[in-house]
């Protein structure tokens, strides 16, 4: 609570530091492309963007698009921030390759380009301020094998093939398994649920079918997946107990499992990606004057340097949801 408390004095700091920069000087404005809404995750990368502090004092002015989750509709949207001059782009790609041309020709065009959340096959944005998916990955898959025993039957539910989190997080998922001795996890089936919980709920709904009584672990790719995984279990009437079951990104409900005894979950820090693309957007777009407004700089201070703002890759640290934190996450939520 004291280092809370800490953040928010340093939050206010640098927020009433930042009146006489948002009176002399226009907004700079920040197109927001985002794969698609639907997903609570999403939704909180947009809550917390309009509550960086910078917007709150009028220096930033942040405007969110749907992509829909189609690659083609953010690269016209992306084209669209470019034709009307936006200062900066945000983008949290839908797909690793087809949204490379978003980096390059708001490049060509003078325009930064930060990449936030997944990531793109190309080193022309200005910066991308992530999460190390290869790691989240890991940390799921190694955590249902470590409660198996590294032994036993498990399903992995995949992210939208091509994009970089189901590349980078099925690696991840590969080198746990790889830990475990030779055939002594058979990994049963593996499919995309496109991130959804209600596609999740089917496909392990066909896969208790198919398999009765001989999966042991679920390795969802995110908690919306993981989640309807263990909405399937339920309604079969199999005790999610049971199970061993993971997710990724610390979505509400997730948190909730995690409070239950049902499932694990690596919460990815929303805020963190969101709020620490902003600023580095605004380093981008205000030059060297401009220092870091959001509170998770101080947040993350022994893993995660400023560098004025001028590296090419920020992470930001993975937390693993336990019992013995997870009431703290959720007060956040409400």
């Amino acid at each position: 609570m004291k280092k809370l408390l800490l953040t928010a004095c340093a939050a206010a700091a640098l927020l009433s530091a930042s009146a006489a920069m948002a009176a002399d000087a226009p907004k700079a404005r920040i197109a927001v492309l985002m794969y698609g809404n639907k997903a609570e995750f999403v939704q909180l990368m947009e809550r917390y963007g309009k509550a960086h502090p910078a917007v709150k004092a009028g220096i930033a002015e942040v405007t969110f698009y749907d992509g829909r989750y189609d690659a083609a509709v953010q690269n016209d949207q992306a084209q669209m921030a470019i034709n009307t001059k936006q200062d900066a782009i945000v983008v949290n790609p839908m797909d690793y390759e087809a949204n490379i041309d978003i980096a390059t020709n708001a490049k060509m065009a003078g325009i930064p380009v930060v990449v936030t959340n997944a990531r793109l096959n190309t080193d022309e944005m200005t910066a991308e301020v992530v999460s190390d998916d290869v790691l989240g990955g890991y940390l799921e898959a190694k955590d249902v094998l470590t409660k198996l025993g590294c032994k036993g039957n498990v399903v992995i539910i995949e992210g939208p093939k091509g994009g970089s989190g189901e590349i980078q997080r099925g690696e991840g998922n590969e080198k746990a398994l790889a830990e475990c001795p030779a055939g002594a996890v058979k990994v049963l089936e593996r499919k995309t649920a496109n991130w959804s919980r209600a596609e999740a709920l089917d496909l392990m709904q066909n896969w208790l079918s198919k398999h009765p009584g001989k999966i042991n672990g679920v390795i969802g790719q995110n908690d919306e997946m993981a989640l309807g995984a263990i909405e399937a279990i339920k309604a079969a009437d199999l005790n999610v107990k049971d199970f061993a079951i993971a997710g990724i990104d610390g979505v509400t409900d997730a948190l909730h499992a995690v409070k239950a005894g049902e499932m694990t979950s690596i919460l990815q820090d929303a805020r963190g990606q969101i709020q620490g693309s902003i600023d580095v957007a605004l380093r981008a777009v205000k030059g060297p004057d401009y220092k870091p407004m959001s509170p998770i700089w101080e947040q993350y201070k022994a893993d995660l340097a400023w560098a004025d703002g001028q590296s090419k890759r920020y992470d930001i640290p993975w937390t693993v949801v336990t019992p013995a934190n997870v009431d703290e996450l959720l007060k956040d939520r409400n």
